[in-house]
């Protein structure tokens, strides 16, 4: 499987940098993954629109959304295996920066997702997201970390 994480500025503190490397790393045995960053803009719509030109064509597009779905662990799970199961091999996560996402980027996606009802920075949400991801191939695959 093939993860695209688009996300928008650079990770500046280095517990981030260090946390994020962590689950890149241990995600190598379950899927590529790859983190593209795009710069910090003055608008989300020209942001939404830079996330949206490195979205591969084939590619699932989950957006991280504050008044997107809330999944737990589990179902977040379910929903990778699920995907994987119907065929589709190409995931593309979006982190938008911190004014949110445009409407653009929210009308192009697959699916909106929301990592918590409390208030993230874009920084942590990447540190949360990647594991999450991390977490759901161990849930897959029946295998410790996730108890």
């Amino acid at each position: 499987m093939k993860i695209n994480l688009i996300v928008v500025g650079k990770l500046k503190e280095r517990f981030l940098v260090e946390g994020v490397a962590e689950y890149v790393k241990r995600l190598q045995k379950f899927a590529r993954l790859e983190i593209r960053e795009v710069p910090e803009c003055r608008t989300v719509e020209e942001e939404g629109q830079k996330i949206l030109s490195l979205v591969p064509k084939d590619s699932w597009l989950c957006v991280l959304d504050v008044s997107g779905v809330e999944l737990t662990s589990e179902d977040f799970a379910k929903k990778i295996a699920a995907l994987n199961l119907g065929g589709v091999s190409n995931l593309t996560f979006a982190i938008g920066g911190a004014f949110g996402l445009s409407e653009e980027l929210r009308q192009a996606a697959s699916f909106r997702l929301s990592l918590s009802k409390m208030t993230l920075t874009h920084q942590m949400a990447r540190l949360v997201l990647v594991e999450q991801i991390y977490r759901a191939f161990k849930i897959n695959r029946n295998e410790p970390y996730h108890w």
